[in-house]
């Protein structure tokens, strides 16, 4: 296996956001970080068992972007919510975290709904769409086969590293490969990694030590899975 057959078994598209430098536009139609504004006509900020507000952390207008999750299609608008502190590693979803999605035919409603005690700064988000994100050397997803062919090419002195291969995006992404700072972990059969929310400075986000929020979802049941880590 060389290293083109490397790269070709591993890369997978993704879409990089920024948050801010722009000026928006004030449309339904834009992403945000530490901003929800679009609820179903009958809902608020969901709330924990003991009735504290969630945090907003994200909304994504899917239509938007470049592309996109296959395991996000038939969704325009996907929401975020995060209790603070963080929830426990692989919680299930519904009380101290929340992911809502909404299809085509969803009636949607600006609302300004403060929520006490956030802390992220809300800034629109740019997309980029990267064609090739690859993942880390570190239980990041490069299969068995593959990891003894890098070492191969590596004991024949035609690569130093197996980062001489790859580029990795560590920032805020839909697709694409999870940016663990740790050893990486399978959250279970089935599920695929979807998106992450990565500490930023600019929206005031510090993952414990400049980890990252990584979200899977599961490829049957649609079940959301949540993880992060840190340095």
């Amino acid at each position: 296996m060389n290293t083109s057959e490397i790269k070709q078994r591993l890369a997978r598209p993704a879409i990089k956001f920024s948050a801010g430098g722009f000026r928006p536009l004030g449309t339904d139609e834009e992403s945000w970080l530490g901003n929800v504004f679009l609820f179903r006509p009958d809902e608020g900020v969901p709330t924990n068992q003991a009735g504290q507000q969630l945090l907003p952390y994200a909304q994504f207008y899917l239509p938007a972007l470049p592309f996109t999750s296959p395991l996000l299609k038939g969704i325009r608008v996907l929401t975020v919510f995060i209790s603070n502190p963080f929830p426990e590693h692989f919680e299930p979803m519904g009380n101290n975290w929340v992911i809502r999605e909404y299809g085509p035919q969803d009636v949607l409603i600006r609302k300004a709904l403060p929520v006490e005690g956030s802390f992220l700064k809300a800034f629109p988000l740019k997309a980029q769409a990267v064609p090739q994100d690859f993942p880390l050397w570190d239980g990041g997803g490069v299969p068995t086969d593959v990891e003894q062919a890098i070492l191969k090419l590596e004991r024949a002195g035609e690569i130093q590293s197996y980062y001489d291969l790859i580029t990795h995006t560590y920032e805020h992404k839909i697709g694409g490969y999870p940016s663990f700072c740790q050893s990486g972990v399978d959250p279970g059969e089935g599920f695929e990694f979807v998106f992450q929310i990565s500490s930023d400075a600019k929206i005031g986000l510090n993952v414990i030590d400049s980890g990252s929020l990584m979200f899977w979802k599961h490829i049957q049941t649609g079940e959301w899975a949540l993880y992060y880590d840190f340095y």
